[in-house]
């Protein structure tokens, strides 16, 4: 009966792999690498409890509990603002719209551009999540490739096959989820170029911008811009931010940076389908971001980096010839390619009854369902003794 009146994009929603994959984490004698889960043992939690102790109190406690603005609590977005600063963006409060998550973000940018039949050019691969948040909208995909030699006219005649327009270019350019690769400037500057030539939108997922373990960092794609433009109401470049990764996942506080026609227009849609974020939960973090964040996320980038370098070493010690890996700058993430003839979810099946450890198969996050020899391991969680531990599993299970 009810396949017969759901409507036809339901067709385009699946259930997410990593989703599923966490309902493991209950197991205790699995080993995940799955999830991209930030430790729960750093989470500022004294902090928090002193922020949500004084939010319930007679200054801010019916304010807190309260319906609030569409747009977000107002010290929140200044202080994201005033952080944007720091970064080459220098913008309002009137260009911040806090979201639940940049997941909710993903999903009111994929309504507000795509009609069915358009193009998204996404990296190959990609976010998992954001092909899900854009799936909904019908959209078909095309590769987003900022050294390549494609040209514009290329992107806009293979989109115009399909029956649509080329809308956005959406991409994680600090070590991007799943690979953990960063786009260097040049390719941030090639990006913006294409941007340009195509009039489209570009959509710079920075989750794990506050990651960086070595390296310099580079400017936003956001701040290329805007150096090349002048003003952020001139910038086509969307600029999509989270605590999820810094302070806390659980509270679902995310934002979006960008001009104000285009917060005018996610304020419309963030009114229709959830009012505003828990009031509550914004005034928290803004307590705690004000008193702790650069601290805190000094503090994460030490026991980050060390896990990451921990599973790097496991890798080179325990994996099979034939078996490659990225060398992230940054981010949760370390992304293995497998001989041809692997298949990840194969070998997920096999690990889970053998050897008890969970990965996510990498060919959920390419849109065309290739590259099935590709697996995502996240380091955050686990502490060393099970990166070595789980490393040296796989590597036996590899090893046949």
């Amino acid at each position: 009966m009810w396949d017969q009146i759901f409507s036809s994009r339901m067709s385009r929603m699946t259930a997410s792999e990593i989703r599923e994959l966490l309902k493991l984490l209950d197991q205790p004698d699995i080993i995940s690498f799955a999830g991209g889960i930030p430790d729960p043992k750093l989470f500022p939690i004294a902090a928090f409890q002193d922020a949500f102790a004084e939010t319930l109190g007679p200054d801010t406690q019916n304010e807190a509990l309260q319906y609030s603005a569409s747009e977000g609590y107002p010290p929140l977005r200044d202080w994201i603002a005033a952080q944007m600063e720091k970064l080459g963006i220098p913008c309002t409060r009137d260009n911040i719209l806090i979201t639940s998550g940049s997941q909710q973000a993903l999903d009111y940018l994929g309504k507000l551009f795509l009609s069915p039949n358009d193009t998204a050019l996404v990296s190959w691969p990609t976010y998992l999540g954001a092909l899900g948040a854009f799936n909904a909208y019908e959209p078909h995909y095309d590769r987003l490739m900022p050294h390549a030699n494609r040209t514009p006219a290329d992107y806009a005649a293979r989109a115009a096959d399909k029956g649509g327009k080329v809308k956005f270019a959406y991409a994680s350019v600090d070590f991007a989820n799943p690979t953990g690769e960063t786009i260097d400037r040049a390719g941030r500057e090639s990006l913006l170029d294409l941007a340009d030539d195509l009039n489209i939108a570009v959509i710079e997922d920075a989750a794990y911008q506050s990651l960086r373990y070595d390296g310099d960092a580079i400017p936003p794609v956001l701040a290329l811009e805007i150096a090349r433009k002048g003003s952020i109401e001139d910038c086509r470049t969307i600029y999509c931010g989270s605590f999820s990764k810094t302070l806390s996942p659980g509270l679902r506080v995310g934002w979006v940076c960008a001009a104000k026609p285009v917060i005018s227009r996610l304020v419309l849609m963030k009114q229709a389908a959830d009012l505003h974020s828990a009031t509550i939960n914004q005034i928290a973090i803004t307590k705690v971001a004000k008193a702790c964040f650069d601290d805190h996320v000094s503090n994460l980038r030490d026991a980050y980096k060390k896990r990451r370098d921990y599973m790097l070493d496991a890798l080179l010690k325990h994996m099979p010839d034939g078996v490659t890996w990225t060398q992230p700058e940054g981010g949760m993430f370390i992304w293995l390619t497998l001989p041809e003839y692997m298949d990840g979810a194969t070998m997920l099946a096999k690990s889970l009854e053998t050897q008890r450890v969970a990965f996510v198969p990498g060919r959920a996050f390419h849109a065309d369902g290739s590259c099935g020899n590709t697996i995502r391991l996240n380091f955050s969680l686990p502490d060393e003794a099970t990166i070595e531990e789980g490393i040296k599993r796989l590597g036996a299970l590899l090893r046949g």
